[in-house]
């Protein structure tokens, strides 16, 4: 554990990790909520640039031409989001979580137009905007790179595992170098990066999901999302699950890896989430996976407790193996 004196901010005030929450007060003065837009951006692993298939736990009807046909423009899913939220939580700023498929897949000219769209809006304070690692050529990064430095801007990119092994499992068509090259060309712009992760996924043993952890802490991530491994309907997983070939995580096996997990990353590293959120109306399994949020929060900050550890106690060693 940290001395008091070295301990980061978050901890004396009380935190086990750094949550958004936190972060987002500290830089905006206030409450921030995301709002998610979907801009209507196909993906690379579907229309066929790489593959058709998708991730193999990708709901594929999300990609139905119906359902591109009629997606709200986005100023009106900003005005209805914030309707939406506004209801409930007291803020005035807005983030523009650009979240469904893969939102650099463009031409750097349509994207700029997409994002300043959103930007216009009354409450927008700024950007998150959800990728692949494959899907990031120069010319986007320079445009998100310019638009960093009029606005609070972060890139998240979908790694899931650092393990190729893995990844060639879950379809995602490509490998950990394409992600360690896209943090690292993004980084050298000065943009905010943040990654995902799925912990759970078939054949990985706990020191496969920590050597992720290993792998990438010292890559300078700004942020990360942990996901557990869930299954809905119409996808390759779920026929995986129904033949019995896919083990699923239970609760507090997820939330003991979950501490691990975050016990390897820096103090600095700000987490969005501790687990996935699955939609009650596909979810198959596992069950606990509709549970709210804040059970699970609750429950890593009980492992965290019970170890006297907390995020980025074992920083130093995930710096070093």
């Amino acid at each position: 554990m940290h001395s008091p004196d070295s301990q980061p901010a978050w901890r004396q005030k009380g935190f086990l990790y750094y949550p958004l929450s936190l972060y987002l007060r500290e830089t905006f003065g206030g409450r921030v909520q995301k709002i998610s837009i979907d801009a209507g951006f196909s993906c690379p692993n579907v229309d066929g640039r790489i593959g058709t298939g998708g991730c193999i736990f990708c709901d594929n009807r999300s990609f139905s031409p119906a359902r591109r046909m009629n997606i709200p423009a986005i100023p009106e899913q900003i005005r209805e989001g914030i309707a939406r939220i506004s209801a409930r939580y007291k803020t005035a700023k807005y983030i523009a979580y650009f979240q469904p498929s893969t939102n650099t897949y463009a031409p750097a000219e349509k994207l700029e137009r997409v994002y300043r769209e959103a930007l216009n809006e009354p409450g927008i304070v700024g950007l998150a905007i959800g990728t692949r690692p494959d899907a990031l050529p120069d010319d986007v990064l320079d445009l998100l790179a310019g638009l960093g430095k009029e606005t609070w801007l972060s890139l998240e990119i979908g790694l899931q595992s650092a393990h190729n092994a893995s990844l060639d499992l879950l379809n995602r068509g490509h490998h950990f170098d394409a992600f360690a090259d896209a943090v690292a060309r993004a980084r050298a712009r000065n943009i905010r990066v943040g990654a995902h992760f799925i912990l759970g996924i078939p054949g990985e043993s706990r020191g496969e999901i920590l050597a992720t952890a290993r792998k990438t802490a010292p890559l300078g991530l700004h942020s990360i999302k942990l996901h557990n491994l869930y299954v809905v309907g119409n996808t390759r997983l779920a026929e995986l699950y129904a033949a019995g070939k896919v083990r699923l995580l239970g609760r507090d096996e997820y939330v003991r890896l979950a501490v691990d997990f975050l016990e390897l990353f820096s103090p600095e590293t700000v987490v969005e989430r501790l687990a996935g959120d699955a939609p009650r109306d596909f979810l198959i399994a596992p069950p606990w996976s509709a549970e709210r949020g804040n059970r699970i929060r609750q429950s890593v900050e009980e492992e965290f407790r019970r170890r006297g550890t907390c995020q980025g106690a074992k920083f130093k060693d995930s710096e070093t193996l």
